[in-house]
């Protein structure tokens, strides 16, 4: 084996950056390890746990940068370095060529944009809270990719954003949409007259994404970072939102999302909705019907249906496809027909948390014993995720899976293992997945992952079984990643490709159960 470990004092680059570069180099011929990040204090923990920490990048600060290889050869080390070198040199070189000046202070991003109104802050979690309380009082709006901020940072963050009637969307907020401007994690979606606001990033996109694809659009998607509804912040943000778009002349429905608030700021946001003069969807999942509809607002249960009823808000006369497709049904008559007895359990290995959220919501009812990462309810969390012997549903975008790695949006080579781990398991009965599109995400994710699926349908085919696949693809057809080609790729390989996340869910569920429709 060769290694080598370089340390570039004072270079600091955003993580969503350095996931995606991470990614790519551990694709390259020969590379058998690569960190190519911050020196935080987990990274460092990180090269320490692979065998490439060394007395120099155990003294390294947080603003310096670890390039970190182990490889085959030495041939194929000194390529990877050169990657690495070309990727960052390459990328610096673009922004200089768009004209952009390059800054290393606040105040001096200020001075070449005095007209900015928001800030995109991606720094370690240590220093996120500074520079977001900076923003503020400069008059922006923060959208705080960052995560590692407390929780009592966070709510003082949003107190102060709220008393300057601006917004601070995270921290981990991964994705928004302002004024039909993507931000980090964000689709191509048609304007129109949807409001947004979210307490998740997957959710967020699966409504935006749906209302596009029904050839409806949005005014803004605004992001709260996943703790916003919890009793310790009180839903700050979502609040905010709601106010922002009940001011907005353009926003004629508002909708709002999250996985399951605490109930006492569910009653707070409901009594805001109450009072609300523009009609109001609520998509919180496995939140109380009852109590949305007394409050004047539509309950939606699962993302799809936000869509919809957001739509139907705007548009009373349209109306929607309901059920499988004939040529679904048809096909997953015989995905049941190829069935071992063995095979019981769906797998489904997701990338979004919400994705992961939303299919346990759906496929409870139908199955029993279902396990999940994701889980609120204590029958129903799963303790020890390498363990696959019932219904799992897992969020592979969770720290447990991501310390140290690129999240599996940016590389989805992450999922890849697990997939195969899972289709050679002789109690699988369908491997149920995700793949999101858009700005920020890997640029073929299918392609990424379609030859680990064929692999897998080989794997079980050895052993005798058949192995279902059903997938969903969060995009629209202005992604630059091309939808209508990603789900060729997995099309012409026998893998079922579903309308919806929760389409896809129920079909799996049918899978599991050996029923057909």
């Amino acid at each position: 084996m060769s290694t080598k470990v370089t340390i570039e004092k004072n270079a600091y680059h955003d993580s969503v950056t350095l996931m995606s570069l991470s990614g790519k180099v551990l694709s390259q011929e020969g590379v058998v390890d690569a960190v190519v990040s911050m020196a935080t204090q987990m990274n460092k923990e990180l090269l320490d746990n692979i065998g490439l920490a060394t007395e120099e990048s155990q003294e390294a600060t947080e603003n310096d940068l670890i390039i970190a290889v182990k490889a085959e050869n030495d041939e194929a080390l000194e390529n990877a370095m050169s990657f690495i070198n070309e990727e960052l040199t390459s990328k610096k070189s673009s922004k200089n060529n768009k004209g952009n000046t390059s800054v290393s202070t606040f105040n001096a991003a200020l001075n070449e944009l005095p007209d900015a109104n928001l800030a995109v802050i991606s720094v370690p979690g240590e220093y996120a809270a500074r520079e977001a309380r900076q923003a503020l009082n400069k008059g922006l709006n923060v959208m705080l990719f960052s995560d590692n901020v407390s929780i009592e940072d966070e709510k003082a963050l949003k107190e102060l954003g709220a008393e300057k009637n601006l917004l601070v969307m995270g921290p981990d907020c991964g994705t928004a949409m302002i004024n039909n401007t993507g931000l980090c994690f964000a689709n191509e979606v048609k304007q129109g007259g949807i409001g947004l606001v979210a307490a998740s990033g997957t959710g967020l996109q699966e409504v935006a994404v749906q209302i596009d694809r029904m050839g409806y659009g949005l005014t803004h998607a605004i992001g709260t970072g996943g703790r916003d509804l919890s009793e310790q912040v009180g839903g700050i943000m979502m609040l905010e939102g709601l106010r922002r778009l009940e001011e907005d002349d353009n926003t004629k429905v508002i909708t709002l999302i999250s996985k399951p608030p605490a109930k006492a700021v569910q009653d707070k946001i409901l009594e805001k909705v109450k009072d609300s003069a523009k009609p109001a969807v609520i998509c919180f999942l496995d939140g109380d019907k009852n109590d949305v509809e007394a409050a004047g607002a539509s309950f939606a249960p699962n993302l799809i249906e936000a869509a919809k009823q957001s739509i139907l808000q705007l548009d009373g006369s349209v109306t929607f496809n309901e059920g499988l497709s004939d040529d679904m049904a048809s096909a997953l008559t015989e995905e049941v027909k190829g069935l071992a007895d063995s095979q019981q359990y769906i797998k489904g290995l997701f990338c979004g948390g919400t994705m992961t959220a939303e299919a346990l919501s759906v496929l409870r009812s139908s199955v029993e014993n279902i396990k999940s990462n994701v889980a609120k309810k204590q029958e129903e969390k799963l303790e020890d995720t390498s363990v696959s012997d019932t219904h799992i549903l897992l969020d592979m975008g969770d720290d447990e899976f991501t310390k140290g790695k690129p999240h599996p949006m940016i590389e989805p080579n992450l999922r890849n293992e697990r997939i195969l781990e899972e289709a050679k398991n002789p109690n699988t009965a369908v491997l149920l997945l995700d793949f999101e599109l858009g700005y920020g995400s890997h640029e073929d994710p299918v392609g990424e992952s379609i030859e680990t699926l064929k692999e897998a349908k080989k794997e079980a085919e050895k052993a005798g079984r058949y192995l279902p696949i059903v997938a969903y693809i969060c995009g629209t057809s202005s992604d630059k990643q091309g939808l209508a080609e990603q789900e060729r790729k997995l099309t012409d390989n026998g893998i079922l490709v579903a309308e919806s996340n929760a389409q896809a869910s129920m079909i799996a569920g049918l899978i599991a159960n050996k029923e057909v429709q």
